[in-house]
């Protein structure tokens, strides 16, 4: 009887099993792959805007560093609880406040004192210093910084526009030490003063909607402590002990090395001899020495 033969394989089968298992590798694959793995990179969509911090800027720049103060009576002032007035009789043509003069500003505040309206003519010891326009309303409006020097307070005054109209309204009147110092960092004013010989006191002023408010205050040391104790003077001086007298009469004189007298003349001087050593102890006890007895 004949072998059946085996049976013939369409010529597609083989082309569709393969490609039905390479389906079923790539949708593992596929799986695989979406799960991300612990601790593996993540997309977590675009990167958000770093904002640079703020730089601080100098007031006044070309002004020579004072010396450190003595500690002032005076201390330092601060603002009134009232929202502030526009100055009298004022106004700013073209809202333009670089182009106001300061001076006739100053004259016009009812908020600036007698002592204040006499640095505004000559006197000694009286300045009033240039203005400086910085935004410290945090809207693109620039305010006017000037400092009242007088022969008693010095005052800081900061002056913005007005949101309406072209008035300037005082937003900040603040006494200092004579030797202060100030900048900006963003739309914050730093004052910078010398409470003592030993502190640095630092104030922040903010815009609060109305007026600059004091924000935070800080005291730092200057690395310098101060005097403890009574002082004790300049040091004593020592004594310097006198030389022994020899039987002589003459003072014996000592040798620049070694401070021993030196032999009178005519003495025998005796020979250098090297130093004795002293004998170490020996761990075990010496044998009794054996003498020989005497002949009968």
């Amino acid at each position: 009887m004949a072998a059946t033969p085996p049976p013939r394989r369409r010529p597609g089968a083989v082309a569709v099993a393969t490609l039905a298992g390479l389906v079923v590798v790539l949708a593992l694959a596929a799986l695989a792959f979406g799960r991300a793995a612990p601790g593996g990179l993540q997309d977590q969509g675009p990167a958000r805007t770093i904002t640079p911090p703020p730089v601080h800027r100098p007031l006044w720049p070309d002004l020579a560093t004072p010396p450190a103060p003595a500690p002032s009576p005076t201390g330092t002032g601060g603002t009134t609880a009232q929202a502030p007035q526009p100055v009298p009789d004022l106004t700013v043509p073209g809202r333009d406040i670089t182009a106001v003069d300061v001076r006739t500003v100053l004259a016009k505040d009812p908020g600036v004192t007698q002592e204040e309206r006499q640095a505004l003519d000559s006197c000694a010891g009286c300045e009033v210093r240039s203005p400086e326009f910085r935004d410290l309303t945090g809207d693109g409006r620039l305010s006017l910084i000037t400092t009242v020097i007088t022969p008693g307070p010095v005052v800081l005054h900061v002056y913005t526009l007005a949101l309406t109209e072209d008035r300037l309204l005082p937003v900040l009147r603040v006494q200092v030490q004579r030797t202060f110092s100030a900048e900006t960092a963003g739309s914050d004013l730093w004052l910078y003063e010398s409470t003592s010989l030993y502190v640095l006191t630092s104030s922040c002023y903010h815009w609060d909607g109305v007026r600059l408010v004091l924000q935070e205050r800080n005291d730092k040391g200057l690395g310098v402590l101060p005097p403890t104790g009574v002082d004790p003077g300049p040091p004593t001086p020592t004594a310097t002990p006198k030389s022994a007298a020899s039987p002589g009469g003459r003072p014996a004189v000592g040798s620049p090395a070694t401070g021993s007298p030196e032999p009178a003349p005519g003495a025998a001087v005796p020979s250098p001899r090297a130093p004795r050593t002293t004998a170490q102890p020996s761990a075990q006890p010496s044998a009794p020495a054996v003498f020989p007895e005497p002949k009968r």
